[in-house]
């Protein structure tokens, strides 16, 4: 069985050559790990579809750009992430911006149950508000800094702590609220 996160490199010369055939390989073989990708940075599926597509456009129109001696599936995660960061800018107007504002928060120390990209948290992320969302996956999944991550999205370092602690924190009562009541006792 072949390592599903190489592409092979007829497909490579297919897709540079602009191959729709190719390119409909390329989406069939990574459109599930793309998914991953944008429903966590995403509220609804429909919106996860539209980021993706974009991100697939994204990767089709620069494949040139792409060298073959590292993974492959890296540099399209890297792209995926990148047009999701570039939805949340576009749309972040029709946002409540309050989330983005300094508030006082700081640092605050919140626990939050253990995450990996496997558990049943999207559901729960993906009822965050799209700024927190965007921080807290920015941060705890692509481990980017908060001088990064305010870099990205044009807001302040301490803005991106509030907005992890205020994600962090909403995260926790979420998870605690879905929770039967005799664990919440227990």
């Amino acid at each position: 069985m072949s390592d599903s996160r190489a592409i092979p490199g007829r497909l490579l010369d297919g897709c540079r050559k602009g191959d729709a055939a190719s390119q409909k390989e390329v989406y069939a073989r990574f459109y599930g790990y793309g998914m991953n990708i944008t429903l966590r940075y995403t509220r609804t599926r429909e919106e996860a579809v539209e980021v993706l597509n974009d991100g697939f456009l994204k990767v089709f129109r620069h494949m040139d750009r792409y060298n073959p001696a590292f993974p492959f599936l890296s540099w399209f995660r890297r792209i995926v992430v990148n047009t999701a960061i570039d939805h949340f800018r576009s749309t972040r107007k029709e946002m409540d911006m309050l989330e983005l504002l300094e508030e006082g928060l700081g640092d605050q120390a919140v626990e939050m149950p253990p995450l990996d990209e496997q558990s049943d948290l999207l559901p729960i992320l993906q009822q965050l508000s799209p700024g927190y969302c965007m921080v807290f996956n920015l941060y705890v999944m692509e481990d980017y800094s908060h001088e990064e991550i305010g870099e990205m999205l044009g807001i302040t370092t301490s803005a991106s702590r509030s907005n992890l602690t205020r994600a962090k924190q909403r995260l926790r009562e979420l998870i605690l609220d879905q929770m039967p009541s005799k664990a919440k006792l227990g």
